[in-house]
């Protein structure tokens, strides 16, 4: 979880992503920013994510990023 987090920042540095669960509903995450995410987690956690996977849901915190990349690992 810690590294997703450090991925968050560098992306898009001050936002509180420990607490934050609305990153997407909020605006806080854009277009370009969910974009580059999709690359770092593909290259870091080695997993492919498919448009079915690029929801609100999964994007609104790191927590729900980290459980998204934990079931595509597992799969």
């Amino acid at each position: 979880m810690e590294q997703m987090i450090e991925i968050l920042e560098d992306i898009q540095p001050g936002v509180d992503y420990a607490n934050c669960t609305t990153l997407i509903d909020d605006g806080i995450l854009e277009s370009f920013a969910i974009l580059s995410i999709v690359g770092e987690l593909e290259d870091v956690f080695g997993v492919s994510l498919t448009p079915a996977e690029i929801i609100p849901e999964n994007f609104n915190s790191a927590q729900a990023l980290w459980e998204m990349v934990q079931r595509l690992q597992k799969a």
